[in-house]
This record gives C-alpha cells, sequence and structure tokens, in this order.
C-alpha cells in the first residue's frame, strides 16, 4: 500500500495545485443545486482539505481556448404565438482540452475518470432569451481522458422567446434562436465551435421544425454562439377553425341575396347572420396574436368579411324600408282637389284602384335595386377573394427594428 501512496504522491499534489472548484451553475436557471465532490477510486483516500477558489480557464497560449459544442434537438413543444415563446428540450455536449489534467497512464492506469463539474474549469453558459431554465440532471459529470480531453454533457428543457413572423398565419414560418453566452470569459480567452443535430421523431405538432443550423456571431464582447430552428406552421387546425366559417357565412350571406325583398324571413335571416359574424369576430380576434408591426393578414381578411355582411344586411334594411316610408308620406299628405270640382261627399279620398299602382311602381323599383345590388354583391365578394389571394401570395412585410438595435440610442456592443 506505501508504495502505491507514494507513486500516486505526484498526481494529488498535481490536482491540489490546480485548486479544483467553482462558483456557481454552468448554465443560469432555476432548480440547480451545487453538487458534492465525489473523487475518482483510485484517490479515495484521506488528504488535506483544500479551499475550494475559482479555477482559471485553461492557458492555450496566445490563441484562445477552442470549445466544441454539439446541440442536439431532441423536442419542440408548447409553441405559443400569443406569448410569443417556445419550450424545446436540448442536450448539450461541450468538449475542450485541458493538459493540466492530463496523467501518464504507464503510471496510472486509468482509461478514463469523471468528475463532478465543480472540480474542474467548465464554461458558464447563458441563454439569452430563456425565460427560465430546467435541468433533467442536477449533478452533471464531466469525462477526463488521460490527454486531458473533457466531455461535459447538459439535458436541459427551456422556455425561450422568439419573435414570430405572423404576417402569412396559419401558413407561417419563423426562425427562432437561442444564444449562449461565456460572460465570464472575454473573445482572447474562449472561442466556440458549434455545430446542431437534430433528433425530432415526432412530427405529430401543429409546429414543425423544417431547419437547424449554428453560427458564432462576429465581432462580440463575449464567446457566444447561436442556435436557430426553423418553425413551419402545418395550419390544418387554424384552417379548418377559422377560414371554413368564414367563408360558409360568406356563402349563407350570399344566398340569403335570393329570398324575396318583400319576405319578412330576409330580413331576421341577414340580421341573424351579422350577429353570428359579430360573435364569431370577437372570438377570432382574441385567438389571433398581435404585433406591433406585421399583423397576420387574416385579420385584415375578416374585417373584410365583417364590412361586406354590414353592408348587405343595411341593403336589405333600407330597401325594404323605402316603400314603407313612401306610403306613410302618401298618407300624411293626401293630394288636394283640382280647382272647379266638387269632390263628391260619398267618395273623400282617392280612387281606391291608384293606391295599389304607385304601391305596385315602389315595390317595382325597390326590387330591382335590389336585384343590381345582389349582383354586384356577388361580382365584388368574389373579386376580394382574389385580391385577397394574390395579397396572401405576393405581400411581404419588414418588421421594425427593435429598441435594441435601433440607432442612435440602441444598438448591440461591438468590438
Amino acid at each position: 500500500m506505501q508504495p502505491l501512496m507514494m507513486a500516486l504522491q505526484p498526481l494529488l499534489l498535481h490536482l491540489a495545485f490546480l485548486r479544483l472548484g467553482t462558483t456557481g451553475p454552468l448554465v443560469q436557471g432555476r432548480g440547480f443545486r451545487l453538487p458534492t465532490v465525489a473523487w475518482p477510486s483510485f484517490l479515495d483516500f484521506n488528504w488535506p482539505q483544500v479551499v475550494q477558489e475559482t479555477i482559471q480557464i485553461p492557458n492555450n497560449g496566445s490563441a484562445p481556448l477552442l470549445v466544441d459544442v454539439q446541440v442536439f434537438v431532441s423536442n419542440v413543444f408548447n409553441v405559443d404565438i400569443l406569448r410569443y415563446t417556445l419550450s424545446s428540450m436540448l442536450l448539450l455536449q461541450l468538449s475542450w482540452l485541458d493538459t493540466r489534467l492530463a496523467w501518464n497512464t504507464s503510471v496510472h492506469p486509468q482509461h478514463a475518470v469523471t468528475l463532478p463539474w465543480d472540480s474542474l474549469w467548465t464554461p458558464g453558459l447563458t441563454i439569452q432569451e430563456a425565460l427560465w431554465v430546467d435541468w433533467q440532471d442536477q449533478s452533471p459529470r464531466a469525462r477526463v481522458d488521460p490527454d486531458g480531453h473533457v466531455d461535459l454533457y447538459l439535458a436541459l428543457t427551456t422556455e425561450t422567446n422568439c419573435d414570430f413572423e405572423l404576417l402569412h398565419f396559419p401558413r407561417d414560418q419563423s426562425d427562432c434562436s437561442l444564444s449562449f453566452y461565456a460572460l465570464s470569459n472575454t473573445v482572447l480567452e474562449l472561442e466556440f465551435r458549434a455545430r446542431a443535430v437534430n433528433e425530432i421523431v415526432s412530427v405529430k405538432r401543429e409546429y414543425v421544425v423544417r431547419d437547424l443550423k449554428t453560427q458564432v456571431p462576429p465581432q462580440q464582447l463575449v464567446p457566444c454562439f447561436q442556435v436557430t430552428l426553423r418553425l413551419q406552421n402545418t395550419a390544418l387546425k387554424a384552417i379548418i377553425a377559422l377560414l371554413v366559417p368564414g367563408e360558409a357565412l360568406l356563402l349563407a350571406d350570399m344566398c340569403g341575396g335570393l329570398l324575396p325583398l318583400r319576405a319578412t324571413e330576409r330580413m331576421a335571416y341577414k340580421v341573424t347572420l351579422l350577429l353570428g359574424y359579430f360573435v364569431f369576430h370577437s372570438s377570432l380576434v382574441q385567438a389571433l396574436p398581435s404585433s406591433s408591426s406585421c399583423n397576420p393578414l387574416l385579420i385584415y381578411y375578416f374585417t373584410g368579411l365583417l364590412l361586406l355582411l354590414s353592408v348587405s344586411t343595411m341593403e336589405t334594411v333600407l330597401l325594404a324600408a323605402l316603400p314603407a316610408w313612401g306610403n306613410l308620406s302618401a298618407e300624411s299628405s293626401p293630394s288636394p282637389a283640382p280647382r272647379g270640382e266638387e269632390q263628391d261627399p260619398g267618395d273623400p279620398g282617392p280612387h281606391p284602384e291608384e293606391a295599389p299602382g304607385v304601391k305596385g311602381s315602389r315595390r317595382s323599383w325597390a326590387e330591382a335595386a335590389d336585384h343590381i345590388f345582389f349582383l354586384v354583391y356577388v361580382v365584388g365578394v368574389v373579386c376580394s377573394q382574389f385580391f385577397f389571394i394574390g395579397l396572401w401570395m405576393w405581400a411581404t412585410c419588414k418588421s421594425d427594428p427593435g429598441p435594441g438595435k435601433a440607432k442612435p440610442h440602441g444598438g448591440q456592443p461591438r468590438l
């Protein structure tokens, strides 16, 4: 036992010189606890306790330390366009070289050791867009090879903010970014080389991930890498719940124009459709997201349908009321008898056969106007549908820049 202790003493002195310890979690988030140090089996013996201090980043000469990052995206769920947030499950694999942890395999035949994350230097990461972060493993361990190569795996679930482009909702497509920053280091000390792997196997969701890419933004004050997910809406639910009822109400309104103008059921039919669409429109406004710029085209489309139904209902009310107003005015102001003619006491008013003729002329005029309006209304509805289809296909909208990117008072810091 004594020869083994003497052989391990240089390695223990080497580890003690590194002052194994850390001051905080790897990535900011809630629910992360400081794990207890668990030493490898070949280091498990009585040794004076070393005061833990902050471990310095490994020295790579004049070049910054290179950290390889692989981001495995396993799931994207709970895409909330009303709150502009999405939740995702990620697995980060961090790899770097720390020659201070290397040992001689001929003296210590260990192929690899696992150490707690607080017993060696690790890059402290912060997700810029994260609202919260939950960890699946609150005590991650790092694998160290004999040459000092370190591998660290982190599994997390996070909810992040995303600026969805909802102009063409429900056929929208947006790019959502997750920016990882190492705030405790500078670009002269640390450099990231990242790539992403799409491991999503389930597509039974409204939003699906169509593309996944990574990049290292240039000219940053602190080391960072960015993961961008391209989300596309499958649109089936929104089409069934929004577009089909709206088109059905518009078609029902055009069919209501085929009813005779003198039928009392026509006015009740039109008013019922308009009131029903008011209820549908109020629930639609709550279901669709709003934005400071580039609101969904569906908001303008359904507002146009509301105006069409209102005009159709007002036309029915006015043309049905005009003949009645004409009869009331004729009864309130009868025409005087011609001079020189004596009125027959047995015939105090106009001849009964004259009133039906006047009333019939007013009705024929109103029905002709109603027929012309119906033809114009049908043509207008068809043209509005083609106009909206063209607007949907070719319309573009550039969102206003955020306050952080506006000039001259905003803008991200650059070197």
